[in-house]
Parts: C-alpha cells; sequence; structure tokens
C-alpha cells in the first residue's frame, strides 16, 4: 500500500526529508506522495517515517495503491537498483 496525504496537510515541511525513497514532493497546494516510490518505508525501517513525523496525522493508506509486504518489498528492491545504476551512470559520466 502506498501512503496518500491529505488535504489535512499543513506543509510543515517535515515529511519530505524523511522519505528514504525520495517519493515526497511538495505539490501545487501540499505535498504529494509518489505511489510508485512509496514503500511505507518497507526495506528502510519498520513504520513509515513520514506518519511518525506527521503533527497533524494526515497521511493514511492510499486505498487507490492497495499492496501488500512482498510488494513493497519488491518495489524497494527495485528503487535500489535503479538508484545503483543511476549511481554507476553518474560516475561513468564525471569519469569521462
Amino acid at each position: 500500500m502506498a501512503l496518500m496525504i491529505t488535504d489535512e496537510c499543513i506543509n510543515c515541511d517535515v515529511c519530505e526529508p524523511e522519505c528514504p525513497n525520495e517519493a515526497i514532493s511538495l505539490g501545487m497546494e501540499i505535498y504529494e506522495i509518489d505511489p510508485g516510490k512509496c514503500t511505507e518505508c518497507v526495506g528502510h525501517f519498520d513504520e513509515p517515517q513520514c506518519v511518525q513525523v506527521c503533527p497533524v496525522a494526515c497521511i493514511p493508506v492510499n486505498p487507490v495503491h492497495v499492496e501488500g509486504r512482498e510488494q513493497l518489498l519488491a518495489k524497494f528492491e527495485r528503487l535500489q537498483a535503479q538508484a545503483l545504476r543511476d549511481a554507476q551512470a553518474r560516475a561513468a559520466l564525471k569519469a569521462a
């Protein structure tokens, strides 16, 4: 399950830096969570870090993007592999 940020968000900026997958960004009015990057911190932490730090409790599970723990772990592994490929490509460009 990916998480989502509701319109109760007060734009306090505490959730964005806590996301290990960089799934949280500022949208047009409030912060938003990219469901393609959100793993609910599976693979990183025992609990979603954004939920832990949110002062207004506006980060529930997104009912449109329901995923089990196995799916979230597979997404984590895919994101980690992509991050490694991106880092290697940047290093190769820098070395050239």
